[in-house]
């Protein structure tokens, strides 16, 4: 488990070129605005609801719905819910690491790349 400011991830599984991830946002959380050189974001709502603004777009997604994030596109994750939104992420590509979240802009004081 990986704690961070917004809430805490896990990683279920990984291979090559495929990595899934268990995602919480807490309540009021939000994720950095960001985008990825290397892979691309398959997120499925298990629990709770999300806003999530893709390329130019936001968007509300509910339990049992699912959008796909492309390589590239900057994104954004949001819970304005009363409880934790809960998530899986199937993060495809040929680089899975951190270090390639180019943050745009951060509501916790982390590296943002202008």
């Amino acid at each position: 488990r990986v704690n961070k400011p917004w809430g805490h991830y896990r990683s279920v599984h990984r291979n090559d070129g495929v990595q899934i991830k268990e995602i919480v946002v807490n309540p009021g959380g939000r994720l950095s605005l960001q985008h990825h050189r290397y892979r691309s974001e398959h997120w499925v709502v298990v629990q709770g609801s999300g806003r999530v603004t893709c390329g130019p777009k936001t968007t509300t997604i509910y339990r049992n719905a699912a959008i796909v994030i492309p390589c590239g596109v900057v994104h954004r994750l949001a819970n304005p819910g009363a409880v934790s939104l809960y998530l899986i992420e199937i993060q495809l590509g040929d680089y899975l690491e951190e270090n390639d979240i180019i943050r745009l802009s951060d509501d916790y004081g982390r590296l943002v790349i202008p």
